[in-house]
This record gives C-alpha cells, sequence and structure tokens, in this order.
C-alpha cells in the first residue's frame, strides 16, 4: 500500500490526542484524622528556676518545628557538624536518597508507556513464487491507545510512590537528627556522671587516709574505716562504669555519623550550659499532616486509589496500533524509490477471563483500603508521639527542679557534716552518710537533666522537626 500524505506514525500520534485525559480512578479525598482537634498536656511549661534548662536557649520563635531547622534548634555548633558528618554518611540515609532513584527511574519506565515506542527496522522478505522484497522505515510495534486511562493510572500510582519514598528519605533524616542529638547529650550526661564519680572518688580517697591515720592512732574504729572502704570502692564502680558508659556512647555516635568523629571539632558547652529551647505546642493537631510519615502514608493511599483505575480500565476494550512506513522494492538498488507502509490496529474486548479482571478489581479495592487503615494508623501514631513527649515535658521540668534543690541541699549538709566532723562535733557515720547522700543526689540531677534535655529532643521530632535546612546549609 501506497500514501503520499498519511502514515502510520501520524496516526498513531493523531491517536494519542485521543486518549481520554482522565482516568477510571476513585476521586480522592484524604480521610478524616481519627485523632482529637488538640494534643493533651499542651499547655507552655513554666521554667524550672536555677537549673538553666527549661529557659529556651533561643527566644521561642513561634516557628512550628516542623519548619525550624535543625541548625536553629540545637544552636550547638559541636551537635551541628556531628549532624552534618551524619547527614552526609551515614548508610541508612543513604540508601534511603537511593531508594529515591529507584522510584524516579521506575517512574520513567511508567510513563514511557503513555507513548508510542519507534524503532527503525530494515527488513527482508523471500517467499516461494513471489520476489523477494526489501524493506526499510519507522516501525511502531503494539502501542497501547490509553482511551480509558489505564497507562495513565500506572503512571500516577508511580509518581505517587516516588513522593512517598521522597518523603520516607525526609523521615529517615528526622530519626538521624534526632538520634545522632540523644547520643550527643548522652555522651555529654555519661561525661557529667564521671567527673562526678571521679571528684567523688578523690574525696572518698582522701577521706579513707584520714580515718586510715584515725585508725592507726587508736580513734577510729575498724568499722568507721571498713565503711569508708567500702564508699571508696563504690564510687570506684560507679567511675569505672561511667567511663565503659561514656565511651559506648561514642561507638555509638561514631555509627551514627558513618565514621570517626571530626578531628577538628568545636569545644563542647559545659554540661551545666547545655540548653534546648522548648517548642510551641499550642497548634492544631493538624500540623502532624506535614510529618514526613504521615505524607508517606497518604501518599501510598493515593498510589493504592490510582491502582483502582488501571484495574477497573482492564474492563474496557484494549486498542493497540502496530504500524510501519518506509520505503519497500524488490530491487535493493530501487529501496528508496517506493513509499510503503503498514497499519494494523487491535481491539481486544474481554469476554471470558475466569474472574481474572473482577478479583484484580477486588485487589486493587482491599489494597486501597488497607493503606487508608495504614494512613489512619500513621496519624494515630504521631498523636501518640507527641502525646507521649509532652506527657513528660512538664513533669520532668519540676522533677529538675526538686532534684537540683535536693542536691544543693546536700551539698550544704555534706559541707555542715564535715564540718562538724572535724571539730570533733559529729561522728563519722553522719559524715559518711552524708558523702553517701550527696553522691546519689549528683547522679539523680544528671540523669534528669538528660531525661529533659533528650524530652525536648522527642518533642521537636514528634511534632516533624529535623529535616528542614538552614538557609545556606549543604543539602544531605
Amino acid at each position: 500500500m501506497k500514501t503520499p500524505f498519511l502514515t502510520p506514525i501520524a496516526l498513531a500520534a493523531a491517536t494519542c490526542l485521543l486518549a481520554a485525559c482522565n482516568t477510571m480512578a476513585p476521586h480522592y479525598e484524604r480521610p478524616a484524622a481519627p485523632v482529637a482537634a488538640s494534643f493533651p498536656g499542651a499547655a507552655a511549661s513554666a521554667a524550672a528556676p536555677g537549673t538553666g534548662i527549661a529557659a529556651p536557649a533561643a527566644p521561642n520563635t513561634g516557628i512550628a518545628p516542623a519548619a525550624q531547622p535543625w541548625q536553629a534548634y540545637f544552636q550547638d555548633a559541636r551537635l551541628d557538624q556531628l549532624i552534618a558528618a551524619a547527614l552526609a554518611n551515614n548508610r541508612d540515609l543513604r540508601v534511603s536518597v537511593l531508594n529515591i532513584e529507584v522510584a524516579r527511574a521506575q517512574l520513567g519506565l511508567t510513563r514511557a508507556g503513555e507513548f508510542p515506542t519507534l524503532n527503525l527496522q530494515d527488513t527482508h522478505t523471500r517467499e516461494t513464487g513471489y520476489p523477494t522484497v526489501d524493506t526499510v522505515g519507522l516501525a511502531v510495534a503494539g502501542y497501547e491507545v490509553d482511551l480509558w486511562g489505564r497507562v495513565r493510572s500506572l503512571t500516577h500510582a508511580a509518581l505517587a510512590q516516588l513522593s512517598a519514598t521522597e518523603e520516607a528519605r525526609k523521615a529517615a533524616q528526622i530519626s538521624l537528627v534526632a538520634s545522632v542529638a540523644n547520643a550527643y547529650y548522652a555522651m555529654a550526661g555519661d561525661q557529667a556522671l564521671l567527673d562526678v564519680a571521679e571528684q567523688t572518688l578523690k574525696t572518698r580517697t582522701d577521706t579513707l587516709k584520714l580515718f586510715q591515720l584515725r585508725y592507726d592512732n587508736g580513734v577510729a574504729s575498724s568499722i568507721d574505716l571498713q565503711l569508708n572502704k567500702s564508699l571508696v570502692e563504690t564510687a570506684r564502680v560507679a567511675f569505672v562504669s561511667a567511663k565503659r558508659q561514656r565511651a559506648l556512647d561514642e561507638d555509638a555516635l561514631v555509627l551514627l555519623i558513618g565514621g570517626p568523629l571530626p578531628a577538628q571539632l568545636p569545644a563542647a558547652p559545659a554540661w551545666e550550659a547545655m540548653a534546648l529551647p522548648d517548642v510551641p505546642t499550642e497548634l492544631s493537631s493538624s500540623v502532624l499532616l506535614q510529618r514526613p510519615d504521615v505524607r508517606q502514608a497518604e501518599q501510598q493511599l493515593i498510589a493504592a486509589n490510582a491502582d483502582i483505575g488501571a484495574a477497573r480500565a482492564a474492563f474496557f476494550p484494549t486498542i493497540t496500533l502496530t504500524g510501519s512506513y518506509g520505503t519497500a522494492s524488490p530491487q535493493l538498488n530501487g529501496l528508496f524509490d517506493h513509499a510503503a507502509w503498514t497499519f494494523i490496529p487491535q481491539v481486544t474486548l474481554p469476554i471470558f477471563d475466569a474472574g481474572r479482571n473482577r478479583n484484580n478489581l477486588r485487589v486493587s479495592e482491599a489494597q486501597r483500603d488497607i493503606a487508608t487503615a495504614q494512613y489512619e494508623k500513621a496519624v494515630q501514631s504521631a498523636f501518640r508521639d507527641v502525646a507521649d513527649a509532652l506527657a513528660g515535658r512538664a513533669t520532668l521540668v519540676d522533677q529538675l527542679a526538686a532534684q537540683q534543690a535536693e542536691t544543693d541541699a546536700e551539698t550544704e549538709r555534706f559541707k555542715l557534716s564535715n564540718m562538724l566532723f572535724t571539730n570533733g562535733v559529729q561522728s563519722s557515720l553522719d559524715l559518711l552518710d552524708a558523702q553517701r547522700s550527696l553522691f546519689a543526689s549528683q547522679q539523680l540531677l544528671v540523669q534528669a537533666k538528660l531525661a529533659l534535655l533528650q524530652n525536648r529532643i522527642a518533642v521537636y521530632r514528634a511534632l516533624g522537626g529535623g529535616w528542614v535546612q538552614a538557609a545556606g546549609a549543604a543539602a544531605s
């Protein structure tokens, strides 16, 4: 067949324009969030006087944590460098980034189905009783005219999966930032415990020397001497334990940042000066919809909804085009003298498939319902994360304030007991009891402050903070 004006390629292009722009997917509506409109215990916590922890390290700007860069929140140059190193080198985060590339390539593969594939084709045909024919030209093979939006639905699903993968990367970054900060403050807290144990060991060793001298001169009893030795070894055990725990903290931090600790790190603030700002929680629970894990679940729901469109389209006729346009000739020297084309449309109408299409639609609808439940569960889990973090916020501030007051009182008690014992007014048992109580109170104070610092991080993380970069910062 020959024609001077119409080619299968032009016809295929025209058919593409006839394909419907819409799909047969159900209209998507975001499910209502199955949580309360506000967070429990979201009232602002009062500063704990004298602790240096509840008061913000910087003025509270009222910016929602999800929009507050982690550099602006922590405001610690040493921690900032550790987090930046983790974002650059952490292998789990790297896998999340590579998963985005996989999803982007998958989207490209799916989207390619919306367009015909052109191939350069050269054939040599010879049949008995007929002359040999050589043809060369462009060919379109098996192009599906997407009248019912099946391929378009698959493209929409792949696009949603790509968005879900990008949100998963953000969620992984939030987790990593919080983990690095927790490990950083845990190491600082264990260093503070190590310092307390070291100072206590020195004090008790000096006291033991004094009791040994008094015992050698018959002034102190054997019970007093043995009790002092016991207290010295107790402090030594605490010192060794804190030293080991600090080493474990450093190992955990090295794993998180994906390599050795950077050599040129800024000096860390003193433990007493470490503080984190409170975050604004006088917000509607709708802010949870900005959390990357919730957005990831919603994108997966959108993808499942689009898959229904593809499953519905399978019930309708499929139009497939195959054609070619080029030149043909029985003689090789005249190959380009004669134009030739072929056009083979094919319509396939499902009649009997043993329920394959119907069951495929049921699977798609069930997967959409599963994705809906998973989205609702993600919202509920996010709400609980915030509620749990807020539950400890005010109580931890009060606990730290009370523990600080107890430590101050025990410090004064030890000073008085030591003075009275030195002047022979108080017994050795009172002094040793004051030493023991002060050491325990100092340990509890460090632990209470660490708990509050980590609670601040938990609130920041639960509200979606930790994936926004500060202006000018390098992207992870």
